[in-house]
């Protein structure tokens, strides 16, 4: 055993003999703990928030006199209740100090916001972030930060929640959320390998409102939804539930822009649960779990027909829109945490799991003609680990923050392809359909450490320094130290420029990575455009950000925050073969570089927000996975630097939202100026990503209105018009390095919906 391997184990054992402990502590508090209610809080104004570089600040825990104030009605022999509700607080506040932001830049969506755009809590995750800045979306409901094509991180309370084989789905739904944080910039050293942002969720609990509520929504495309949840507590214990079930026919993106795609239905039902125990006033125990199970149908073009001359028992001609297609994905997770904070030390350990599979299932006969292949596929990932992260309040200028990250991943692959002989020249030798089966499993390790001090210079000035290590043992052995640095001033009375500097190391998805054994594939249909086939390798970056925010007034606050990132090894993915699973590869070398501009304005009932992003990226010489890739292209990438099939040169987001009378009459859109595809040559050849997509602008628009009943109580109902304009437009069109087929946006739908809460 390595001694890598031999502390992942110690790592592990450890964790879990914290678990048994505080499981123990657990059950002696749940005998002790007193029947109490919970305070509520106050209500937010909708609207995102950003604030470029600042820390985040630590919210004060609430004094018991005026957690009293909140509960209308509490007595003093109800005092337990406010000393449970208000050590959450604090205990809540302690934990979110353990992470500092200092100078990176974060967009905060709060509950009430996500609740008044158009389709609330209906809508996916990445419709929600999808409108801070500098996020661009991509088909299969993929988003693009700063010109990255994925290397996004989610985080739930601050513990990282392991990557999976989602292709399609969303395993987070925002009902879950009590706010979304997007973290970009140069980051601070406890975020690593995947840093192009961080989506950190708080959810949501019962520590301060009792209650739930059941609703139904639904409208264009056949789409129905129902869903519950309730948040509560008991003595000591707080807890939030909630599940939801949706069927639409409109599951994925629509290939040829029709509004009702032809097959393209989906079940989709998650469910979530968060419980934590306050064991005393310096030590709380939350679990967290969900669970997600997401069928597919793959949409169909129509009016396509075979191209490849290809015949199948004799069977050459085959109607795309009677291809069947179909996938299936199931994510489970678990967190298990401890939370310490008392005196001048803030820590919190914590255990989890995450399962993830997915399930293609392809038409046998209609694949093989219009692809070569048809593959039934299924691949599934099991990960586990530890996380612990602390602070120690050294004095008034120094914070001492450090952690550890441990994780094991184990992954297993099975495929099994029909395809049809060839010889030498490509043409067929045979009708009757081959069989490839090609399985594998690989187990992979991640090993992380960091330490900063986040030292206050002045009251104007602060410096945040430190470093993390982080070492990957998977299809190849990679580790690196990268150095962190953030300075954040604050000159004047509602100024505040941020500076940084961070060294990046992000590993290929350990999951995603192809291992198809390419010379199976040899003297067939599926034969690939090569055979080199090296793997993938970590990206490592230098990035450097810099940023200005300024409050105008009382209401209004104005931004704007460059960065500039230089690669080498830059990480792409690609949709290659008949599933639809992304892949890794890498470019020799890479650059992003941009700038962002936001505003946020605020005033009683009224709420807005507006950003815009200019951005550019590279890439030049693809090094791994190239069998992929046409020769021409990789030929021509290896000399010239191409624009990632992700770029986009302008990316928009805006929204409004007004408050009247129990009404909220809400507003947002998205713009881009489109993405890449390849530009044709009169010669017959193509650079490749070298023409770009014409651009789009989408609006959405919705209404609701709360009634109170006096008998049945609150009554929300809901109206939403997507793409209010019925905008046609094209996500993909089939073109571009690593893209698979063509996607258009959602045409114009309308919604409506009730909740009832209780």
């Amino acid at each position: 055993m390595t001694a890598a391997n031999a502390m992942f184990a110690w790592g592990l054992w450890f964790m879990s003999r914290i678990s048994v402990l505080i499981a123990a502590t657990s059950v002696l508090a749940l005998a002790s703990a007193a029947e109490a209610q919970t305070a509520p809080v106050s209500a937010q104004t909708p609207g995102p928030a950003q604030t470029p570089g600042a820390a985040a600040p630590t919210p004060p825990a609430p004094p018991a006199a005026a957690a009293h104030d909140a509960h209308a009605g509490v007595t003093s022999s109800n005092s337990a209740v406010q000393d449970v509700v208000v050590t959450a607080r604090r205990l809540n506040a302690a934990r979110e100090g353990v992470q500092t932001q200092t100078g990176a830049s974060t967009y905060t969506i709060d509950h009430a916001a996500i609740d008044a755009a158009p389709g609330g809590e209906n809508v996916a995750l990445n419709q929600v972030v999808l409108q801070a800045p500098g996020v661009a979306q991509d088909s299969f409901g993929q988003l693009h930060i700063r010109g990255e094509h994925g290397a996004l991180q989610y985080r739930l309370n601050g513990v990282i929640l392991p990557e999976g084989l989602s292709s399609f789905g969303q395993t987070l739904n925002p009902r879950l959320a009590d706010k979304v944080q997007l973290i970009t910039g140069a980051l601070p050293a406890e975020y690593g390998l995947r840093t192009a942002g961080i989506v950190d969720i708080t959810t949501r609990s019962g520590a301060y409102k009792d209650g739930g509520s059941v609703g139904v929504y639904g409208g264009s495309h056949d789409e129905v939804q129902t869903n519950a949840e309730y948040a509560g507590s008991s003595g000591s214990i707080n807890y939030f539930v909630s599940g939801d079930w949706m069927q639409s026919d409109l599951g994925i993106e629509s290939p040829d822009g029709r509004s009702n795609p032809i097959h393209d239905h989906t079940d989709q039902a998650h469910g979530f649960a968060y419980v934590e125990d306050v064991l005393d006033e310096n030590n709380k125990l939350s679990f967290l779990g969900g669970i997600s199970r997401e069928q597919f149908q793959i949409p169909n073009p129509g009016n396509a027909t075979p191209s490849l001359g290809l015949t199948v028992n004799g069977q050459s001609d085959f109607a795309s829109a009677d291809l069947n297609e179909n996938q299936r994905e199931i994510t489970q997770f678990a967190v298990l945490s401890l939370l310490h904070s008392q005196g001048k030390l803030d820590v919190e350990g914590s255990v989890f799991g995450r399962f993830s599979s997915l399930y293609f299932q392809p038409d046998q006969v209609g694949d093989l003609l219009f692809n070569g292949i048809a593959q039934q596929a299924y691949k599934r990932d099991v990960a586990f680990g530890a996380q612990v992260d602390g602070a120690y309040h050294l004095n008034d200028a120094h914070t001492i923050r450090g952690g550890f990250l441990l994780q094991e991943d184990v992954t297993r692959s099975e495929t099994l392809s029909s395809v049809l002989p060839v010889d030498a020249t490509g043409a067929q030798t045979s009708q009757t359909p081959l069989s490839i089966a090609d399985d594998s499993s690989k187990t992979g390790y991640t090993y992380s450490v960091y330490l900063q001090d986040e030292w206050k210079l002045t009251d104007a000035l602060t410096l945040n320094y430190g470093a993390r290590f982080d070492e990957v043992d998977a299809y190849d052995h990679e580790n690196q130290l990268s150095p962190r640095v953030n300075v954040v001033w604050k000159p004047l009375d509602g100024t505040t420029l941020h500076a940084g500097y961070a060294r990046y190391f992000t590993p290929p998805p350990f999951e995603l990575v192809g291992n198809q054994s390419v010379a199976l594939f040899q003297g067939t249909t599926a034969a690939p455009p090569g055979t080199q086939d090296s793997t993938p390798k970590a990206e490592r970056a230098n990035y450097y950000d810099l940023g200005v925010s300024q409050k105008v007034g009382r209401h209004l606050t104005l931004g704007v925050d460059s960065y500039y990132k230089q690669s080498k090894n830059l990480i792409d993915e690609g949709q290659f073969g008949a599933p639809v699973i992304e892949t890794p590869f890498n470019y020799a070398q890479g650059k992003q570089y941009g700038v962002e501009f936001s505003g946020n304005y605020t005033n009683g009932p009224f709420s807005s927000y507006a950003n815009l992003a200019l951005a550019r990226a590279e890439g030049k010489d693809i090094v791994t996975s190239q069998f992929n890739f046409d020769p021409a292209d990789l030929a021509y990438i290896a000399a010239h630097s191409i624009f990632l099939d992700h770029d986009q040169t302008v990316t928009g987001s805006a929204g409004a939202a007004y408050r009247w009378m129990g009404s909220i009459f809400s507003a947002d859109l998205i713009y881009g100026s489109g993405l890449r595809s390849d530009r044709p040559l009169a010669d017959g050849q193509n650079i490749p990503n070298g023409k770009k997509l014409p651009d789009y602008t989408q609006v959405n628009v919705s209404a609701s209105h709360t009634f109170q009943l006096a008998k049945l109580g609150d009554l929300e109902a809901r109206f939403d018009i997507i793409n209010l304009f019925d905008k046609d437009y094209v996500i993909r069109d089939g073109t571009g390095v690593g893209v698979g087929a063509p996607q258009f946006g959602p045409r114009r739908g309308f919604f409506a919906g009730v909740t009832k809460s209780f």
